[in-house]
């Protein structure tokens, strides 16, 4: 079988392992986080605080961050982000070792990681298209978002043994050692730099000129109000610790599995997954039928009360979830040119990773009222009736047909006159030396 085009690069290959690596740690070290709170305080409420940290990062400075992924080094700025989340790892690592560790210290670890992380991911989301072809793009993303999901797979899993054999500490150390290596990986990375074409614009004004450019694309502005729906009204990490110690009775390892099966469903779904992208001219109406078909499964999961039950259901998440993700994430790539890509990318995560991060918040709380299994199940019809709503009537999602034909340009922001805004090199995404 040939091997396709985006994986005959060097510079991506390279970038695709220390992302996944990285996130191999950093997602263990997120289900870590959640167990760790639980454990120390016996509270679904103060566990859903590890998502209000992550809330008040990510609303707060992701659209700072979206500005200066337009205006630095992507290169640069990815690195110095890494060595941020390296720090706050050791230090966690070294407090949870020596048994210093309280709930607030790793609420407050996820708030500086995550705001590390605002600078991060629109950097990381920006910096693909500098390393393929534009027609390769849509294909980038569908590896890289599934092959992400071999870290949320492989990160929970590692994190309940580490938790079991050593404690949280352990994790934690294991991820400064994974940011470390991405550090190294982005060291030797070939990527054509940011160019200025005259003096930048204050940030606040690229924050607002944007928001201006999102404010104006209706396919972007309703992918973000489905993706919080899913997320915000459907989230169950946060549940997980309470779902996997009180209901299964399951304890640690048991708990490590229910966090990875979502992200085996998803790896399952991975071929599946990247021929829709491919070939499917249905893309809008099959993105509102997974986003439906989430919810269900999430109130599957809240019902089940056989463990192995629970890992179908949580299997189900993650391929629904992986098949909507691909498609909301290749959609706002494509339609989103190079020179605003990190703002616009910004602004999408708000959605795309403020919406679990809220969700942690909210589900928590209400299930301290409620418990979590009534929390959930209610919860999950939250996706189903948005779901509904967008294709009970014509709009630019349920119209949405493919992710490599975007939709009519509309003129990018126009630059000012006594100077103008960075522009990537060669902004088409192509790069002369691309390919090995």
């Amino acid at each position: 079988m040939a091997v396709p085009a985006v994986l005959r690069n060097r510079d991506f290959n390279l970038y695709w392992a220390g992302v996944v690596l990285s996130q191999i740690g950093t997602r263990g070290t997120v289900a870590a986080n959640y167990f760790q709170v639980y454990a120390l305080t016996g509270s679904v409420l103060q566990t859903g605080l590890v998502g209000a940290g992550q809330a008040v990062a990510l609303i707060v400075l992701s659209p700072i961050g979206g500005a200066y992924a337009d205006r630095l080094d992507r290169r640069k700025l990815l690195m110095w982000a890494q060595v941020v989340s390296l720090v706050v790892a050791l230090l966690l690592a070294v407090l949870t070792l020596t048994g210093q560790a309280q709930a607030w210290h790793v609420i407050l670890s996820v708030l500086f990681t995550t705001a590390a992380a605002t600078f991060d991911q629109p950097a990381r989301q920006a910096l693909i298209p500098a390393m393929v072809p534009k027609h390769q793009l849509a294909q980038a993303i569908a590896l890289l978002n599934p092959s992400r999901e071999v870290a949320v797979l492989v990160g929970p899993a590692l994190a309940g043994v580490f938790i079991a054999v050593g404690g949280p500490g352990l994790m934690y150390a294991v991820d400064a050692v994974t940011y470390a290596v991405l550090i190294g990986v982005l060291a030797v990375l070939r990527v054509a730099p940011l160019v200025q074409a005259g003096p930048p614009r204050s940030v606040f004004g690229s924050v607002a000129e944007g928001a201006r450019y999102v404010l104006k694309r209706p396919l972007v502005t309703r992918l973000m109000a489905l993706d919080l729906a899913a997320t915000v009204f459907g989230a169950y990490r946060v549940l997980l610790p309470a779902l996997a110690l009180d209901v299964l009775h399951v304890g640690p390892t048991g708990y490590g599995l229910l966090s990875s099966a979502p992200s085996a469903g998803a790896l399952l779904a991975t071929y599946v997954i990247f021929r829709v992208v491919a070939r499917s001219n249905r893309l809008g109406r099959i993105v509102l039928a997974s986003t439906a078909l989430y919810g269900i499964a999430a109130i599957f999961l809240a019902q089940s009360r056989w463990f192995p039950l629970a890992l179908v259901a949580a299997l189900l998440l993650g391929a629904l979830d992986a098949m909507a993700t691909t498609i909301r994430h290749a959609a706002v790539q494509v339609d989103t040119p190079d020179d605003i890509r990190g703002r616009v990318t910004a602004f999408y995560q708000m959605s795309s990773r403020g919406g679990p991060a809220l969700g942690d918040l909210l589900m928590g709380a209400f299930a301290g009222v409620v418990g979590p299994i009534a929390a959930l199940t209610i919860g999950g019809l939250g996706p189903v009736l948005v779901a509904a709503a967008f294709r009970a009537r014509p709009n630019a999602v349920r119209e949405y047909t493919s992710a490599s034909v975007p939709e009519p340009d509309v003129p990018a922001p126009e630059e000012p006159q006594a100077g103008g805004t960075r522009t990537q090199a060669n902004s088409s995404g192509t790069r002369g030396d691309s390919s090995e």
